[in-house]
């Protein structure tokens, strides 16, 4: 069994367990007007290219050696995006995910983007399995709500580059004059970039628009830290998940966990990239991840494919 299929497999038995001590309860959103009982809604391919791609390749980038990522020559992954200049790659690929931030001239944009897991790295892997509650950290959130509380191996895992990426997008708006920010990630790195977004948005100036694209989103707090995430950086988040990953399923909801607003769900996708893909209204829609169960789940649909035939993982980097 390779390495990434062996960390998979442990996040599906933790669902599996969370699926037999208790059935997860529906939660409507609480700032949308939506109920998790509504339709979906198919999105177009217009949608798909203009604001979910892009994303999912930057992301894609993230996974390759740091090295290559620095140069820009990480093969396939580096050959979708064109002039790109790298401002500061991070991490250890252990306890500390790589990172990189980036500027597009193009579009006037700051990028940020964080890999997941590394299965190859141990202290990677214990980001994912410390599953207790914590408070929220009152360094980075000042004026957060006090009931807020996150998953403490996430939070550990943003606390090691939150700084960096705080000067680092800071620095990189006032040289290059960028008018935007774009964070994006997946699986922990999706739970990095979502708390990232919101701290950036707390510090950066509201000229400065700023849109969060995740895939693969493991739930990342309680409700209150889903409020807090939905204020704050709504209608410019969005949450991708793919058919029948089971990492969205977790930490399980029994333990108070919650994802926020705008899911987006692709529920089939054939060999040439094309995806069937719907807008999933309110909080944990159960016609989307949520409604995933134990049975017929596939950790494969973790990796993808994100559109385009587009595959998060390291064996892409060439």
């Amino acid at each position: 069994m390779s390495a990434v299929m062996f960390s998979l497999q442990f996040l599906l038995l933790t669902f599996a367990v969370s699926c037999i001590l208790a059935a997860p309860a529906p939660l409507g959103g609480i700032k949308l007007p939506h109920t998790n009982l509504e339709n979906t809604h198919a999105l177009s391919v217009t949608i798909i290219q203009d604001k979910l791609v892009r994303p999912a390749e930057y992301t894609g980038i993230a996974y390759c050696p740091s090295a290559l990522v620095q140069n820009w020559t990480c093969g396939i992954p580096c050959g979708r995006v064109k002039g790109i200049e790298i401002l500061e790659v991070g991490g250890d690929d252990g306890s500390v995910p790589l990172y990189y931030i980036a500027h597009d001239p193009a579009t006037h944009t700051i990028i940020v983007a964080h890999r997941g897991t590394d299965p190859n790295h141990i202290l990677s892997i214990a980001n994912d399995i410390q599953f207790g509650f914590e408070k929220l950290n009152s360094t980075w959130f000042p004026n957060a709500d006090k009931r807020i509380e996150v998953h403490d191996g996430f939070q550990d895992a943003f606390r090691r580059t939150a700084g960096a990426v705080l000067s680092g997008v800071t620095a990189g708006i006032q040289s290059k004059g960028a008018t935007q920010v774009l964070v994006t990630g997946h699986s922990l790195g999706a739970a990095i970039a979502s708390m990232d977004a919101v701290m950036l948005r707390q510090h950066i100036d509201h000229s400065i628009s700023m849109d969060t694209v995740v895939f693969g989103l493991p739930r990342v707090g309680n409700s209150h830290w889903a409020d807090l995430l939905d204020t704050t950086l709504q209608p410019n988040f969005t949450h991708v998940t793919n058919q029948k990953d089971p990492v969205p399923n977790v930490p399980p909801h029994f333990m108070g966990y919650v994802h926020p607003s705008q899911e987006v769900h692709i529920s089939a996708a054939n060999q040439q990239g094309a995806t069937t893909t719907v807008f999933c209204p309110g909080r944990e829609n159960n016609r989307c991840s949520d409604g995933n169960r134990l049975f017929g789940l596939s950790v494969a649909d973790h990796l993808g494919p994100y559109f385009q035939n587009i595959t998060l993982a390291s064996s892409t980097c060439v």
